[in-house]
């Protein structure tokens, strides 16, 4: 024991983590005890499971690398979208309040997805005119919701 606790030293500073490769080497060894052959020295034997217990470890935390990553559990599950219903319904209300001219124009052009051209033919008027009453529904808007 005492030269399977100086070789894990040679490995890990830190005596409990040396301690611990010291344990699983002795596990091993007495589980693999059938695979121990008759004139192999016991201490290089166990040496050996050592070494590769300690290569399988170092394996596993470099690929696992924690604390590289930000933690899941600091990062809230459900972005909070309260305001955003709240602003969405201020801006319904007062898309409702716009004038009926500006409104139809408006809704066309934004909510429809439509172009101005488009507009322009659904309304029977320039595109020039379908512009302005866009322009004045963002204004009155903009002031609604300041």
């Amino acid at each position: 024991m005492p030269a399977l606790r100086a070789f894990a030293r040679t490995f890990y500073r830190n005596p409990a983590d040396a301690d611990d490769l010291v344990q699983e080497t002795l596990i091993r060894a007495l589980i693999h005890l059938d695979r121990y052959k008759d004139g192999t020295r016991l201490k290089s034997w166990l040496f050996t499971i050592m070494r590769n217990c300690f290569c399988t470890r170092y394996r596993l935390t470099k690929r696992e690398a924690v604390g590289a990553v930000e933690c899941v559990s600091l990062r809230e599950s459900v972005q909070p979208d309260q305001e955003w219903h709240v602003r969405g319904h201020e801006l319904e209300a007062a898309c409702v309040r716009l004038p009926e001219i500006y409104r139809g124009a408006f809704e066309f052009v934004f909510i429809d997805g439509r172009s101005y051209e488009e507009a322009a033919d659904h309304f029977h008027c320039p595109i020039g005119t379908i512009k302005s009453r866009v322009n004045r529904a963002r204004r009155h808007l903009m002031s609604a919701l300041s």
